[in-house]
């Protein structure tokens, strides 16, 4: 419902004292101490607003279910240009390396979901779902063989990366090179440490990163074969297919979506399966009735990607709270998958829970994870092998996260079997 027009911002809200969502101290506090400032903020009347560090700018904290549910499925008022991070890309960034889709609105943003969505052939996704199945054999056999000690760089980080690279066609003896230049590029993305959060050393990798993935477009188009890079440049949808630019901030993307995401992911699950004892004999009692119930839980509990921003495009009432044009909205995903109104005993871990109608794949609407499936497939498929050929595998001590407001990431997780 839009609201009158003239209508301005709710007055801010004084946020509980302790509490400010816009500091980056607050991220370096303890995983039950930022859970229970969220708590506080859900019992309000409404979101209250935060200042940004970085801008200056004030925002509405959005950290109710339904408010995040709302703002993602109403993209006409919320809008995700010019940028879904904090903060926003610059103008210049963007025109150099290409908009990525999250940062785009309709018609720009369906027209290149369009293009993307007709590549992903069933003959593609078959093909995908093969290798998925056989990287996590391969992965689990180097696992057995080599006993490494780290599962985020010798597990959780190698199956996305792996695949993302065979659907795209990227060949071997590049990957390691450009596996390198992800790392440089997204060294410091989101971490709450200073004002910039992408420096010239991470710019310049990605340069770097995005001229392979253009001179692979430019091969492609000459002597195409079966893979994602091929069906992006020589799609035909209504005449439009994905130029080098766009096609360097698609695969960004997916590196941050569908490798990134699933790497945290499947790390937070390996901790909070060995954290709770019995949630993993039930999972191991039966993997096939618990197994797609785990890996919904994990993704709710540790919820990868924490928030994503939108800006208010028309004056609007939001479940009680005027919003002005121009306003700043952040949706906090984690504390929406911690929300006691959606949630029977939300800070439980429970592989049985259901329903579970988490947002961690967003919050549905336009911008709803091109890549859930895809995660889903390799969470399940890399479990499954792991559990059933190394089922005393467990985590040793805590994960080692790095402190960050926009992603829950883990640098490294010790483990042994």
């Amino acid at each position: 419902m839009s609201a009158p027009a003239g209508t301005r911002s709710t007055a801010a809200r004084p946020a509980p004292a302790g509490i400010d969502l816009a500091d980056p101290a607050f991220w370096r506090r303890p995983a039950a101490d930022r859970a229970a400032a969220f708590a506080e903020l859900r019992r309000l009347d409404g979101p209250v607003v935060f200042t940004d560090r970085a801008t200056g700018r004030p925002f509405h904290a959005l950290v109710r279910h339904a408010d995040v549910v709302a703002a993602s499925r109403n993209p006409a008022v919320f809008v995700s240009a010019p940028g879904v991070t904090t903060p926003e890309p610059a103008r210049w960034v963007r025109t150099v390396f290409g908009d990525s889709m999250v940062n785009l609105d309709d018609p720009r943003h369906a027209d290149l979901r369009r293009v993307v969505s007709r590549a992903f052939t069933p003959r593609l996704i078959t093909r995908v779902e093969e290798d998925i199945r056989s990287l996590a054999v391969e992965i689990v056999d180097g696992v057995a063989a080599r006993r490494p000690e780290d599962f985020v760089a010798a597990v959780a980080a190698e199956l996305p990366y792996q695949v993302i690279c065979r659907m795209m066609g990227i060949p071997a003896r590049q990957r390691r090179q450009i596996l390198d230049q992800v790392n440089r590029a997204s060294e410091h993305t989101g971490v709450a440490r200073s004002r910039i959060r992408i420096p010239g050393r991470g710019l310049r990798a990605l340069a770097r990163m995005q001229l392979v993935i253009a001179a692979l477009g430019r091969e492609r188009r000459r002597r195409p074969t079966e893979d994602l890079i091929s069906a992006l440049v020589a799609a035909d949808v209504d005449g439009r297919h994905l130029n080098s630019r766009e096609l360097g901030a698609f695969f960004s993307l997916l590196l941050v979506a569908g490798v990134e995401t699933t790497r945290n992911a499947l790390a937070h699950g390996l901790h909070l399966l060995t954290t709770h004892p019995e949630q993993r004999d039930l999972l191991l009692g039966d993997l096939d009735a618990h197994l797609g119930g785990a890996v919904d839980e994990i993704i709710r509990f540790s919820t990868p990607i924490i928030q994503f921003r939108r800006t208010v495009a028309a004056d609007h009432d939001l479940n009680g709270t005027r919003l002005a044009a121009g306003d700043k909205v952040v949706l906090f995903f984690g504390s929406a998958n911690r929300d006691e109104a959606v949630f029977t005993d939300p800070d439980t871990f429970d592989l049985t829970r259901s329903p579970n109608p988490h947002l961690g794949f967003g919050g549905g609407g336009p911008h709803y994870c091109l890549g859930a499936y895809l995660a889903r497939q390799e969470m399940k498929s890399l479990y499954r092998e792991l559990f059933t050929r190394l089922p005393r595998v467990r985590s040793i001590g805590d994960p080692v996260l790095v402190p960050s407001s926009f992603d829950h990431r883990v640098r490294s997780l010790r483990f042994t079997f």
